[in-house]
């Protein structure tokens, strides 16, 4: 099966500033009970991913283009940018904040433990 990606526009997610946009590449029902989320994610300029905590499952980010801050689960601030990738563990939790003029864009993969 080949079909094109779903594309949904979320203000404020999880709390955060502005607008980010979600190319889901599979739906949760796809993931068959592994995941809820894998897709490709543009944080738009001054937009951001607000804090959350991941209870039950884990998440990794690949940035792919743009720079951002990364926040984790300390609240340490860290600069991201291509290539780098965010590890968020069970039970920790993190946000992304893009304060560029250009999208931030990652992949995101939120799996079970």
């Amino acid at each position: 099966m080949v079909r094109k990606t779903t594309t949904r526009v979320v203000e404020g997610a999880r709390g955060g500033a502005g607008s980010v946009e979600f190319h889901d590449i599979l739906s949760a029902d796809e993931m068959n009970g592994h995941g809820r989320l894998y897709a490709k994610v543009v944080v738009r300029p001054h937009s951001s991913i607000g804090f959350h905590v991941h209870e039950n499952d884990t998440e990794p980010y690949y940035i792919l283009e743009g720079h951002g801050i990364f926040v984790d689960n300390d609240k340490s601030r860290t600069e991201v940018g291509p290539g780098d990738v965010c590890i968020i563990e069970v039970g920790q939790g993190h946000s992304l904040e893009n304060n560029s003029d250009e999208d931030l864009v990652i992949m995101a993969l939120v799996y079970n433990k």
